[in-house]
């Protein structure tokens, strides 16, 4: 009995020798040619459909018999299929002898001119066609051509590469953790926003021109409602108020924006410009030509796009003060020397003069003598807030007439005629740098064409003299 036992003991360890030796390692690097010769009767041609979602295939191995008779083996990496293109990437291994082979195993065709191209690649040193990848009935497929093939299975390298569930699973929790406690803090302090929305929509109900600018058109809800309380809750708040108070002022922005909205609309955009950027690369499918490498730059950019956007404002905005300052100083001079005292005369300049960005400063400047600033004063913050030569100069000249107590009408129809000169004089001063600017271009557009009005009779009378 005992002997019986031992045998059958035995013959349970040759068979499980047996099985263990027709069976081919789970991991793709360690199969080797005898593994790949046991499954040739069941080498057959292969058409393999490639899709978007590569999940189905990526890691499949197979095993191939080239066309010149080496065996070997390839696993899919992956693949990419858009409207456009599509690529196989594959790890393959060619056994020849001794030698162990690493073909290339890339495969990559394009839609040019309506017309798929086709793409062959030979898998050992002398083969060209082994297996090929194509377009057929608007399917990208591949297949093998002189080479026959067969599917093992899908290998172990789908969890080294892609990693630990647990992993994925512990960030998946903390995404939703993060939204959770993103959406209790919105809906907590929606009633509070909603209040202080009404207030300020009540104390801006005067203010009728919308801003143009679209970035910030469409994103202010985002930044006003989520980036602002940030900024005010922050230290160094009177920092960021004293750095964006004046150039604010000087664009004339005080009703649309505060110092805090802008640097919220800073930081909105650090985020809101590489979401575009991303969102507009998907959709256009121009992965190649917009890098990923550029969504750092993308976001920088968008920190330093509002400070570009204001610089032009501002500079836009003094330019229109300067241009209108003759003709409203006129009124005002005229306005004087009729009779009306110098608020008087602002509030008619405010009534009777063209809308512009100096009127609006006019009465700005009349709603800071209401509230109990001076003249003086209010003249002081009207120069600070436009922070323009001519504007200052204006300002100080009528803060030391009324400091001393002169009649203030020659002297406004005094800096009237100075305006307009200066005015004068920049027109001038443009008109010659244009010209200067213009000079080179020209240069090069009208010596070609006296070149040639100067060679084209040399060269008449000498093809007519060799006639």
């Amino acid at each position: 009995m005992k002997n019986y036992i031992l045998f059958f003991i035995a013959l349970l360890f040759v068979n499980l020798k047996v099985y263990a030796q027709a069976s081919c390692p789970d991991k793709f690097d360690e199969i080797d040619i005898s593994c790949i010769q046991k499954y040739e009767s069941k080498f057959k041609k292969m058409t393999l459909p490639i899709g978007k979602d590569d999940s189905k295939i990526q890691y499949m191995t197979f095993f191939y018999k080239t066309t010149n008779g080496l065996y070997g083996k390839f696993v899919i990496r992956s693949t990419y299929l858009s409207k456009n293109e599509c690529s196989v990437f594959l790890d393959a291994t060619t056994f020849q002898g001794d030698k162990v082979l690493k073909p290339n195993s890339t495969l990559s065709i394009a839609n040019e001119f309506n017309s798929w191209g086709k793409q062959s690649l030979g898998f050992d040193e002398t083969s060209i066609n082994d297996f090929s990848l194509s377009v057929e009935n608007g399917r990208c497929v591949l297949k093998s051509e002189g080479a026959v093939a067969k599917l093992y299975k899908k290998t172990n390298e789908e969890k080294i590469i892609q990693g630990n569930d647990l992993l994925y699973m512990a960030g998946a929790f903390l995404i939703g953790l993060a939204v959770f406690l993103i959406a209790r803090t919105v809906f907590q302090d929606e009633d509070r926003f909603k209040a202080q929305e009404k207030l300020e929509d009540a104390d801006q109900e005067e203010e009728v021109e919308e801003t143009k600018d679209i970035i910030l058109k469409y994103s202010r809800p985002f930044f006003k409602r989520y980036f602002s309380p940030v900024v005010m809750g922050m230290k160094n708040k009177k920092k960021i108020k004293d750095k964006y108070r004046r150039k604010l002022a000087s664009a004339g922005m005080t009703k649309q924006l505060t110092p805090e909205d802008f640097f919220a609309f800073k930081l909105f955009l650090i985020l809101g410009f590489p979401i575009v950027y991303l969102a507009l690369r998907s959709f256009l499918e121009v992965e190649q030509d917009w890098p990923l490498s550029a969504t750092p730059l993308v976001s920088l950019f968008g920190y330093v796009y509002p400070d570009i956007w204001i610089k032009g404002k501002i500079d836009a905005r003094r330019k229109e003060i300067i241009s209108s300052m003759p003709f409203v100083v006129d009124m005002l001079a005229l306005s004087v020397e009729a009779g009306l005292d110098f608020v008087a005369a602002m509030q008619k300049v405010i009534e009777k003069a063209p809308k512009s960005a100096l009127v609006d400063e006019f009465e700005t400047m009349i709603k800071d003598t209401k509230i109990g600033a001076s003249r003086a004063e209010a003249l002081r913050q009207m120069g600070w807030r436009i922070d323009a030569l001519p504007v200052s100069s204006f300002c100080a000249t009528l803060i030391a007439a009324d400091s001393v107590g002169a009649s203030i009408g020659p002297i406004l129809k005094t800096l009237s005629g100075e305006l307009r000169q200066k005015r004068s004089a920049t027109a001038e001063k443009l008109g010659a740098q244009a010209a200067t600017k213009l000079l080179f271009p020209m240069i090069f557009l009208v010596l070609p064409a006296v070149a040639i009005v100067i060679a084209a009779p040399i060269a008449l009378e000498f093809l007519g003299g060799g006639g």
